[in-house]
């Protein structure tokens, strides 16, 4: 660690599994199963779900019957108080009890199977961010091209320009952190842009983020809650924390 680094993690000890769900099913208890059957138990402290008001009564069945399946892994249920879906991790992140977290969703769209891998790569470094990335050798997209693909491949390097930083998939929030560290920033995102700002303000603190490549699938079963002009909020949010001043992103 260099000199004047902060540090939120001197080592890994287990890793707390955020997964905010609302209206998916079979996509949903596959993603647990996955991470059950790939993932060594002892290396995983919890699975902490997030439910809504609006979360579905068969998404809500799917939830307490991974609760009650005696898998080896703690599951915690957990009711957002606040809505949208970046109040459901940052509620989450206050509640975890793993020395780190994992983001991910439960549609598929964070594919499980590299759970095993983040695991691995935050034990090498547990002070850094792992996350993943579809834009480098080994990612890619099914089910998202044409206009949509061009414009995130754009923003990703706009980003990258205006970060100084090397990171391909800045908006994609499927990332392990150090605890400690996701409970020591001011958050400020409700929606969607919460992912983003998950990776612009550890940048800006110093926090060294390494990316895996990972193959992203669309969802084949619910609605996503993240429309298309929705993802304009996201300039919004790279610019005001590109000029924020770096002791306003810690809490007091």
């Amino acid at each position: 660690m260099n000199s004047g680094e902060l540090c939120f993690a001197h080592e890994y000890k287990n890793v707390s599994i955020v997964i905010a769900a609302i209206n998916e099913t079979y996509s949903f208890k596959e993603t647990v199963m996955i991470i059950i059957d790939t993932c060594n138990k002892d290396d995983i402290c919890q699975f902490f779900i997030v439910l809504c008001d609006r979360t579905t009564p068969e998404c809500i069945k799917t939830a307490e019957s991974i609760r009650d399946m005696n898998c080896g892994i703690p599951v915690e249920i957990y009711y957002q108080k606040k809505p949208f879906v970046g109040m459901a991790y940052r509620e989450a992140f206050e509640h975890v009890k793993g020395s780190h977290v994992i983001m991910m969703s439960a549609d598929l769209e964070t594919p499980p199977n590299l759970v095993s891998q983040m695991i691995e790569k935050a034990k090498k470094n547990p002070n850094g961010i792992i996350t993943a990335s579809r834009w480098i050798k080994g990612g890619g997209f099914s089910g998202y091209f044409g206009i949509k693909l061009i414009a995130n491949y754009i923003f990703q390097k706009i980003i990258s320009f205006l970060f100084l930083t090397n990171c391909t998939d800045l908006t994609y929030g499927y990332r392990i952190f150090p605890t400690k560290l996701m409970q020591s920033i001011n958050w400020e995102e409700e929606k969607h842009p919460f992912f983003l700002e998950t990776a612009l303000k550890p940048l800006r603190l110093g926090v060294k983020i390494s990316e895996i490549p990972a193959f992203w699938e669309a969802r084949t079963e619910g609605e996503s809650q993240n429309s298309f002009f929705d993802n304009f909020l996201y300039f919004k949010t790279e610019m005001r924390i590109r000029f924020m001043k770096k002791k306003d992103i810690l809490r007091d």
